[in-house]
């Protein structure tokens, strides 16, 4: 962890952390983004030196920021498909100079899972069936969409190799594939971590 540095008065408390974000993000938060606490204990089983992790569906970077800042001999990767979402990410990334952090703008489907040892997923398609509680309208969202990003993701897990580490958070079950085996779960069945046997 980068104690020295100072911006470890951003990663205090949540109100700390949003306070790098926009007005409107910051009202996202609660709902949207990563828990400060979430992260850390997600970083303390994703952090392998030298290994790469993919947050899918980044949004506006708060895991990849705070994993990199708590986890800094492993990389942190973050992909979004809204663009304005990815630019709010580079900019704090660069705000607090996290040289272990890389924001892609690109649709999940579009990304070659095979490039990274480990998965961060908190249920970034549940807009897809719960369009009232979208971050925005700017995206198309359909039960359809959740049906086949889940399915997307699902297949590409099931391809990584034995020893992948994943995460969930508020994420269903049929979510992830069955060569996966529960290692961990805890904050009222919502942070579960996971294995590839």
């Amino acid at each position: 962890m980068h104690t020295d540095s100072l911006n470890v008065v951003y990663f205090d408390k949540d109100t700390s952390f949003d306070s790098l974000f926009p007005k409107r993000i910051q009202g996202l938060s609660e709902r949207h983004w990563t828990p400060l606490e979430i992260a850390r204990k997600s970083c303390e089983y994703l952090s392998v030196p030298n290994s790469k992790v993919l947050d899918i569906g980044s949004g506006v970077g708060k895991f990849c920021i705070t994993a990199g800042f708590y986890g800094p001999e492993t990389l942190f990767y973050g992909v979004e498909q809204r663009k304005d979402l990815y630019n709010i990410a580079e900019g704090v990334k660069n705000t607090l100079d996290l040289q272990n952090v890389n924001f892609i703008h690109k649709n999940i489907t579009e990304l070659d899972f095979g490039r990274f040892d480990s998965f961060y997923f908190f249920n970034s398609f549940y807009e897809n069936i719960k369009p009232d509680l979208a971050i925005d309208t700017k995206i198309e969202a359909t039960a359809e969409l959740y049906s086949y990003y889940t399915d997307y993701v699902r297949e590409q897990l099931d391809q990584r190799p034995s020893g992948t580490r994943l995460v969930t958070y508020h994420g269903s079950l049929k979510q992830v594939p069955t060569s996966y085996k529960l290692i961990d779960n805890s904050y009222n069945y919502a942070l579960k971590m996971w294995m590839r046997e």
